[in-house]
């Protein structure tokens, strides 16, 4: 046998021990036979830049109020028939100085009669007790025009972006835009030498997952032990 012939079995031996000693020392991989994302619902916000007050002149009425001084009247006593009552007492009595025996009755009563009415077109003239003044608060309705708020031009920042929309109230340092899913991890299903298991990861792992001492590796840097058969 010659020597080309020779170097090249001892080639050939050299790189299959090679490939058995990395077949040997290389890292097992669990398969990845499912990676499913968990979302969740979270609401998305603009960072406000500006607001802009929108007004409109509109026609509308509110309610003036003030301190007047009021004239009013105290009530009598007898209500609005002081005159009458007066009248009758004053009349009887007069009556009663006149005559005697049953013409002092007679008198007496036509006195009481004739100052009844004397006092009743009295109370007809009169309007009322002793007159006295009081401040009391008065109120009116007054329509006017006048400017009013309708809303907000709002300039804001979302993900890079700058956009505007009107809002019906003055917005703070950030204006809720709506809600997004979010993936928050991944459901993952490995496969490794007839096993298979579960485990929840951060990120999406790919096609397979490494194996170290026994253990499966994460991202996390944390590690699952696969299932012993």
């Amino acid at each position: 046998m010659n020597k080309t012939v020779l170097a090249v079995l001892a080639g050939m031996l050299a790189g299959g021990g090679a490939i058995a000693a990395y077949q040997t020392f290389s890292t097992p991989y669990a398969e990845v036979v499912s990676s499913t994302p968990i979302t969740e619902t979270q609401p998305v916000y603009g960072d406000v830049i500006s607001s802009v007050a929108v007004t409109e002149m509109r026609t509308g009425s509110r309610e003036v109020c003030e301190d007047q001084v009021v004239e009013k009247r105290r009530e009598e006593r007898f209500g609005d028939k002081d005159g009458m009552v007066v009248g009758a007492l004053v009349g009887g009595l007069l009556g009663n100085q006149v005559g005697g025996g049953s013409g002092k009755k007679v008198a007496t009563v036509a006195g009481a009669v004739g100052g009844a009415y004397a006092g009743r077109e009295i109370d007809r003239r009169h309007t009322g007790g002793q007159k006295y003044t009081e401040v009391e608060q008065v109120c009116r309705t007054v329509t006017e025009p006048r400017e009013e708020v309708i809303g907000y031009d709002v300039e804001y920042r979302s993900d890079g972006q700058v956009a505007r929309k009107r809002l019906d109230e003055k917005p703070g340092e950030q204006i809720l835009l709506g809600e997004k899913e979010v993936v928050v991890g991944y459901d993952v299903t490995w496969s490794y030498d007839g096993q298979t298991g579960n485990l929840m990861m951060d990120q999406d792992p790919g096609d397979r997952l490494p194996i170290k001492d026994g253990v499966i590796v994460v991202d996390s840097g944390d590690s699952v032990a696969p299932p012993q058969g």
